[in-house]
């Protein structure tokens, strides 16, 4: 009971800190206007929230606390993981810049949401192509690619963009490595995410969520998952450098052998794969081009 209580004022405490803080940030944006925060600093791009070394760890060490406490608050967790980046960012940009696709992409930087990617014509796409298959899995798990946290508080613009492209690009890695949305597979990924990108948000939600699975989950998750992704994670092509989109009409499983990805241990999904394929088929048909 007693660590209960101290876990409970942690995250009130950690929740009003971030209130607080949040809420500064907005009085001084309103103060100054929109295209400074401070008086001395000036915003690097749009959305852009400039921090200094004390807000940063204050920020820091309270979207922890209130991620941990809540897994669902997607802002926190975005938070986190801007504000703990540190040298991986510039890691991960030389990775690109080192690879012909990965070059192409911090050139073109495209964004990955319902307005810039037609989900009616990756519909079109054969069974088996990896459009198509992004699609099945979207329906298969009820999501949209809309649900990104836009960054705010790298400093950079082309890291902040390189933040922008890892979290926008995190359904593509659930699709190309066959993992649903629940939390077991978000942390299988997450371990391998952290294996082959060295993010420290990765190693964070790696350490600490399993601290949610039962027991019976947990130890499925360290002795089958875990595994997989250290070595597939180990081995793989580095996901940040290949560029999405233009690959939509490659077969899916040239595209996991070009990479060196193989699928993990079979996971629990919470609709079966024939339902989503016929919806995906559905939309097929309905959004085909009518002959003339």
């Amino acid at each position: 009971m007693l660590a209960i209580s101290r876990t409970l004022r942690a995250t009130d405490i950690a929740r009003v800190a971030c209130s607080r803080l949040s809420s500064s940030i907005h009085r001084q944006q309103t103060a100054y206007g929109t295209s400074t925060r401070f008086s001395s600093t000036t915003p690097a791009y749009k959305g852009h929230i400039p921090l200094n070394w004390f807000e940063n760890a204050f920020l820091a060490a309270g979207s922890a606390v209130m991620s941990l406490a809540d897994p669902r608050r997607g802002d926190m967790i975005a938070a986190l993981g801007e504000t703990t980046a540190g040298p991986s960012l510039p890691r991960l940009r030389d990775r690109m810049l080192e690879s012909a696709e990965g070059r192409k992409v911090l050139k073109d930087r495209p964004r990955v949401n319902s307005a810039t990617i037609d989900m009616n014509k990756l519909a079109q796409y054969p069974e088996g192509t990896f459009g198509r298959a992004y699609v099945t899995w979207l329906e298969r798990c009820g999501v949209t690619p809309d649900t990104r946290e836009p960054v705010h508080y790298i400093d950079d613009p082309e890291l902040a963009y390189v933040m922008q492209r890892y979290r926008e690009c995190h359904d593509f890695y659930h699709c190309i490595c066959n993992l649903p949305v629940n939390v077991e597979s978000e942390l299988a990924l997450k371990f391998f995410e952290f294996v082959n990108l060295g993010l420290p948000v990765a190693a964070i939600s790696a350490a600490f969520g399993p601290l949610r699975l039962n027991s019976q989950k947990r130890h499925r998750l360290f002795s089958e998952y875990v595994p997989w992704a250290f070595r597939c994670g180990g081995s793989a092509r580095s996901l940040i450098t290949v560029y999405w989109e233009e690959r939509w009409d490659q077969n899916i499983e040239d595209v996991k052998r070009e990479l060196g990805i193989w699928d993990p241990p079979e996971a629990r999904w919470s609709r079966p794969l024939s339902e989503a394929k016929a919806a995906a088929e559905k939309r097929r048909r309905e959004t085909a081009p009518q002959s003339s």
